[in-house]
């Protein structure tokens, strides 16, 4: 019998974190499983304790990777209903808290063993190569697709000195990619241009979202106003997540929405300065704790409200759209997916904003549609992945490594010399910075404690023969 194929996913954080990598990838494995057609392992981050308890929300920590592995099974299976057979391996990391990240720590590529490094889905490639120092991951797997979830551009812009840290970003992004990735999936045309990549929306929803949404639509059935709330918005707690931008609408538009209800939920960094301008608006905004966008509390609101221009396919709008309710958010790149839906309302400026939101709060939203429920699933989402992926052309055998320790070799291409040396460059300056894991984490996930031959650091050591 033919050994079935292996995909590895690897991603930048993990539940109980409600992060969209946390949730994307974990759906992901489950249903790349679901058919039983491919091995699937997901590779994800083990924190230690200090860090769990900054990162994990509701003081929720772990003993051990086998105590999060079945926190982690049980979520998943629930919402699911599927029997996971994927596996969960983890790789050690820290909490960076200066850039609000889960930083790899060591050489994460040696999670998955040789034989079985087939297929490898990079869940955010720039942030997992950033620091990469290790085997390179077009010669640990066969075939290597990124998929980039996040406007790392955007993010940066805001920050002191932006526009001169986005600028040398962006050439580091396109140049870790180019390195270590054969192919690159974008979500939306929001992220940047990068070495042969495509656009397309691999993500779908939580099916508890669109079984919301076949109830409401049979209640429509039956009722005229199967909604019974206005609008609100839901997203972690912070000024870059459109707050900043929802605020500003409402700020400026106080007269021309005279007697609007808007209720904000969420918690996070910038909660009090939040509340503090919400609440010098002449508009009755409430503000409210962070919880479940399935919570019942949810369900009856017809209006999501989402100015955001920073995220790169919002998965909360997402949600929305499935549970039934009217979507107004920007005429943007990071939206395109979603204008096929009918409930999907976009505005351009301030005054399109009050018009499509004043007429949306005197509508009812328009009943889903099988092939709308289907488009926003994750079986579709894992259909189109396959399509973008491309797994049928990957190449059927490794790339054969040199014979000679030598790092550059006369036989490869112009092209493969140039990425090679490129590759090199990144290698030895990461061995400068790169974080490495602690004793206890090794301890902790079974690793091999690092020891130094002939007097030199492992990783200084063999560094020729990663490539």
């Amino acid at each position: 019998m033919d050994k079935k194929e292996h995909i590895a996913i690897f991603t930048t954080a993990s539940l109980p974190w409600m992060t969209g990598t946390a949730v994307n990838p974990l759906f992901r494995a489950a249903y790349l499983a679901k058919d039983g057609h491919r091995k699937v392992t997901l590779v994800i981050p083990w924190l230690s304790k200090t860090d769990q308890e900054h990162v994990y929300p509701d003081n929720i920590t772990f003993d051990s990777p086998k105590e999060q592995e079945k926190y982690v099974r049980e979520w998943i299976e629930k919402r699911t209903e599927l029997l996971c057979t994927f596996n969960i391996c983890f790789y050690p990391a820290k909490f960076s808290r200066s850039k609000r990240s889960i930083l790899a720590l060591g050489d994460i590529t040696e999670c998955i063993s040789d034989e079985e490094s087939d297929i490898a889905v990079l869940e955010e490639p720039e942030h997992l190569t950033w620091y990469h120092h290790g085997k390179r991951w077009k010669i640990k797997f066969r075939y290597v697709i990124g998929i980039v979830h996040t406007n790392y551009l955007e993010y940066v812009k805001r920050e002191k000195y932006g526009r001169a840290y986005a600028f040398l970003l962006k050439y580091m992004n396109n140049w870790v990619v180019d390195i270590y990735c054969h192919k690159a999936i974008r979500l939306s045309g929001a992220t940047q241009e990068l070495p042969r990549s495509v656009i397309c929306n691999v993500h779908g929803v939580n099916p508890k979202f669109l079984d919301i949404g076949m109830k409401k639509k049979e209640q429509q059935k039956h009722e005229s106003h199967a909604f019974t709330k206005g609008a609100y918005y839901i997203g972690k707690m912070v000024w870059s997540k459109g707050y900043k931008e929802l605020l500003q609408l409402l700020r400026d538009h106080q007269k021309e929405l005279g007697g609007l209800e808007v209720d904000l939920f969420g918690t996070g960094e910038d909660s009090a300065q939040i509340q503090e301008a919400a609440s010098e608006l002449n508009l009755n905004i409430r503000v409210y704790p962070g919880r479940d966008h399935a919570d019942p509390l949810f369900h009856d609101y017809k209006v999501f409200l989402n100015p955001s221009t920073t995220d790169v396919v919002c998965t909360t709008s997402a949600e929305a759209l499935a549970m039934g309710k009217i979507v107004i958010c920007a005429d943007h790149v990071s939206n395109k997916f979603f204008k096929q839906f009918a409930n999907c309302r976009t505005f351009n400026d301030g005054e399109s904003f009050v018009e499509v939101t004043r007429q949306s709060l005197t509508e009812q939203p328009a009943p889903l549609t099988d092939s709308e429920m289907h488009e926003l699933s994750w079986d579709a989402a894992t259909s189109r992945f396959l399509k973008a992926a491309e797994l049928n052309k990957a190449p059927e055998k490794k790339l054969t490594k040199p014979h000679s320790k030598s790092f550059m070799s006369s036989s490869l291409s112009f092209h493969r010399n140039l990425e090679d040396a490129s590759a090199f460059m990144h290698f030895v300056g990461t061995g400068l910075v790169s974080p490495v894991p602690n004793e206890q984490q090794i301890q902790e996930l079974g690793l091999k404690k690092p020891t130094k031959k002939h007097g030199v650091s492992p990783r200084k050591d063999s560094y020729l023969g990663l490539f």
